[in-house]
């Protein structure tokens, strides 16, 4: 069933800039992490971090993980980097809907039902996860099984 949730504008823009990478783009500029939260009708960006915002961070992937909110439903685009064994480094786009056990059910039926109408705008996307809890890809190999074979490292960290 849709939920009527529209996309908002900016994040379909962001959504293409996501996607395509320009060879002369500035680096520190690249968006890694979105966050997306439904208000006033509309899938809207909450939080936007760049490769500049995430410099001081010593590991991408657990800040990603801090950005699931135990109390609150979302849902996530990450440009996740990774290794595997056949190929030196793969950065795909990994789309997460994060609906938490302890997420009220109204929240939880409405980021379900308006799912599809983001998806709708995510062509291009290679990963998607459904997340309820940690325990579902919360560890560097449960994540890094599902989004590749072979994975050795997920952003320049060792899978076991």
């Amino acid at each position: 069933m849709a939920s009527g949730v529209q996309v908002d504008d900016q994040v379909k823009d962001i959504i293409s800039d996501m996607k395509v990478v320009k060879s002369d783009a500035d680096a520190n500029e690249r968006i890694r992490i979105v966050v997306l939260e439904i208000k006033e009708g509309f899938i809207k960006v909450e939080n936007i971090f760049r490769e500049k915002d995430l410099s001081g961070e010593d590991d991408i992937f657990k800040f990603f993980l801090n950005q699931l909110d135990k109390e609150k439903c979302r849902y996530l685009l990450y440009d996740c980097h990774f290794e595997t064994k056949e190929s030196s480094r793969k950065e795909e786009l990994v789309f997460v809907m994060w609906a938490p056990e302890t997420a009220p059910i109204k929240s939880k039926m409405q980021y379900a039902s308006s799912k599809d109408s983001l998806k709708k705008v995510l062509t291009g996307i290679k990963h998607e996860l459904q997340m309820n809890d940690l325990s579902d890809y919360g560890t560097r190999d449960q994540f890094a099984a599902k989004i590749s074979k072979n994975v050795i490292k997920v952003e320049g960290h060792d899978v076991k």
